[in-house]
């Protein structure tokens, strides 16, 4: 069960990782645009809010990675942590801003959690 918590962060990183890239340096190319549909002028008008959002998930991601290669008790209360930030994160996206933020973000996040918790 161990080895498949660490998988679940691992991925959850990446994710975290890859939303960085798109919200930072794809945001007004064809990837960033079509995540919410947008036009080539809304994508440049959103694109300072995009990299902001960008940059608090590379946050995110840093401190699930951090939290993999730490040793224990920081290792585990790192990955609860962040992984508590992405669940919420993803909630009050999709509250605010799109539905999808809740399977795409925070649903992942709780799986991971979930394993995290119950590997300990």
């Amino acid at each position: 069960m161990q080895m498949f918590a660490q998988v679940l962060v691992g991925l959850v990183a990446v994710l975290h990782g890859y939303i960085l890239v798109l919200e930072m340096f794809l945001w007004e190319r064809r990837p960033g645009r079509g995540l919410h549909g947008f036009d080539a002028a809304m994508a440049r008008a959103t694109a300072p809010l995009a990299a902001n959002q960008g940059l608090y998930n590379g946050f995110l991601a840093a401190g699930l990675v951090w939290g993999l290669v730490a040793d224990d008790p920081t290792g585990f209360r790192a990955q609860v942590f962040f992984l508590v930030c992405v669940v919420v994160a993803g909630v009050y996206g999709a509250v605010t801003a799109n539905r999808r933020i809740l399977f795409a973000q925070a649903l992942p996040g709780a799986l991971a959690l979930a394993a995290v918790l119950a590997a300990r």
